[in-house]
């Protein structure tokens, strides 16, 4: 029974990770407010998601705005000075970069950024899935 018991839970731990062993890689950084006006949605407030988990997304990624709305977990993988937590969170695309060139594949909020990474580096590496 024990065994059996060991057997589920780590099959279950497994599979809780393995969901990302087939992201996308990319880099990331944070950017600082103000968040609106945005491509997406324009300076309705509703657009951002609870705990202000969302982004915006470089020329790869926008799909000529087809990218609004879309939600992805990511999780760090690293950067400098070890800066990643361990734990994956879920973003959603509320814009277009607003720097050009953009400085990486995803720009989180500051908010989404210091939920995967301590705030030692600017940027970082990131494994990322559409949702």
């Amino acid at each position: 029974m024990a065994a059996m018991f060991l057997a589920i839970l780590v099959t279950a731990m497994i599979s809780k990770e393995a969901y990302l062993v087939h992201g996308d890689i990319g880099t990331a950084s944070f950017y600082n407010p103000p968040y609106i006006p945005t491509k997406c949605d324009g300076n309705t407030e509703e657009q951002f998601p609870p705990g202000n988990m969302f982004v915006t997304v470089s020329e790869g990624l926008w799909d000529n705005g087809a990218a609004c709305g879309r939600r992805y977990r990511l999780r760090c993988l690293s950067g400098p000075k070890r800066p990643c937590k361990h734990r994956t969170i879920d973003v959603k695309v509320v814009d277009f970069c607003p720097l050009m060139p953009c400085p990486s594949t995803i720009m989180l909020s500051r908010d989404a950024f210091a939920a995967i990474a301590h705030k030692r580096g600017r940027k970082i590496n990131i494994e990322y899935i559409q949702v």
